[in-house]
């Protein structure tokens, strides 16, 4: 069942020539309009499924924060309409709603009654709220002393205090101190867990893809596209530098997942394997086994600086690992047209048991957004088991000596 269903949503707002336009157009309301709609979203349909956690993404101004204002019902629709089923707790524009002159803890009572709890219950869950907010006696303090971080831990807590039904949570959280980004996404995790439905805005792909079933890509206002994490966040990354004048292009592989290859095309990986000890090539890894990883690139137009960067990812699209040339103070300059390079990266195949992918990019700096020649994901697909190590939990192999000392 559709927990959100979003229909044919488009929100325009008016924009007068002058300042007299709009009350020449109050007192004469059967004349011609005098202003003009400026569209911030338009024709944007999909659903969320009760339990679903998705994921919405976009450069600013794409309209994502606008969505969930209309979702949520801060704000009016031009167009279309919005269902829900279910008590939400939106977590949108950092301490939305809390009164500078008033302590944490009247703003949190107040919050907590803004989202459908009784005074009783936020007086009774107040202790669970200061728990996890951790600001210690600034719970009675004016918020106007407190700081964004301090802010948003307070918000988040009394949002999160009761797991809801439908949890939508904007770019707030990427305020917040690494340790507490930990602590939320981790009650994210376990509401999930517990059936919570999740609209996550966010520019952090880690979020997205660990935390997400789902990702929507919004661009100019309208729904670009929408499918699984990582390929929709290889298709981000490569629209990013579709700006800078390079191409996207699509294709889906046998076994169903889309890659996504961008560049202008000065030069293109021909050729990757991975390689074991006795050199020959293989799909499948031993954890800890030496391998290298080949790459032959053709270059088809005049380089002055030509980098190779490359990056193994998890099943999720999480990276595991990535470097490049540049960074290995190894460019070359003045390549020329015909040219083919080889590119032999030698290295432990210290990751846990899993599916991983590598992604190629293949630019002038440490960046695909300044000069993209190529940036091809799920260039390689490769299988690490563990057929020699003590069995161990994780995406990589650390394995420790260990010292015991008994008294």
């Amino acid at each position: 069942m559709e927990q959100i269903l979003v229909e044919d949503i488009g929100k325009a707002y008016r924009k007068y020539p002058g300042r007299w336009s709009r009350l020449a157009e109050w007192l004469l309301p059967f004349q011609k309009p005098r202003h003009v709609l400026t569209w911030v979203l338009q024709n944007i349909n999909f659903s969320v499924k009760a339990g679903e956690a998705v994921g919405i993404i976009g450069v600013n101004g794409a309209g994502k924060s606008t969505l969930l204002k209309l979702i949520t019902g801060t704000a009016h629709a031009t167009t279309g309409t919005v269902t829900m089923h279910g008590r939400a707790c939106a977590l949108l524009e950092l301490g939305m709603g809390f009164h500078p002159d008033f302590t944490g803890r009247q703003n949190a009572v107040m919050a907590g009654q803004l989202i459908g709890m009784t005074h009783a219950e936020v007086t009774e869950l107040m202790p669970q709220i200061e728990a996890f907010a951790e600001i210690g006696e600034y719970i009675d303090q004016p918020v106007r002393v407190y700081s964004s971080g301090m802010q948003m831990r307070l918000a988040f807590s009394v949002a999160s205090v009761k797991r809801p039904d439908i949890l939508i949570v904007d770019e707030a959280l990427s305020v917040g101190d690494a340790y507490f980004q930990h602590k939320s996404f981790e009650r994210i995790r376990t509401y999930r867990a517990l059936g919570t439905t999740l609209l996550l805005v966010s520019h952090d792909k880690q979020a997205i893809q660990s935390v997400c079933d789902r990702a929507i890509l919004l661009d100019g206002g309208r729904l670009a596209r929408q499918g699984p994490p990582e390929e929709i966040m290889d298709f981000y990354n490569a629209m990013l530098a579709d700006r800078e004048n390079s191409s996207v292009r699509l294709a889906e592989g046998e076994d169903g997942k889309v890659q996504t290859t961008s560049g202008t095309g000065e030069a293109s990986v021909e050729q990757i394997a991975l390689y074991d000890e006795s050199g020959e090539a293989v799909e499948v890894v031993d954890v800890g086994s030496r391998v290298t990883l080949k790459i032959t690139v053709g270059v088809k137009a005049p380089i002055p600086r030509m980098v190779l960067g490359y990056m193994i990812k998890d099943r999720l699209g999480q990276p595991m690992y990535g470097t490049n040339t540049h960074l290995k103070e190894l460019p070359l300059y003045d390549v020329v047209a015909g040219n083919t390079v080889t590119y032999s990266f030698e290295f432990d195949m210290n990751l846990g048991a899993g599916t991983y992918s590598i992604a190629t990019a293949i630019v002038s700096t440490d960046t695909h957004l300044i000069d993209n020649y190529e940036w091809r994901d799920l260039a390689l697909l490769f299988t690490v088991v563990n057929m020699r190590r003590p069995h161990f939990e994780g995406c990589a192999w650390l394995d420790p000596h260990i010292e015991i000392v008994r008294s």
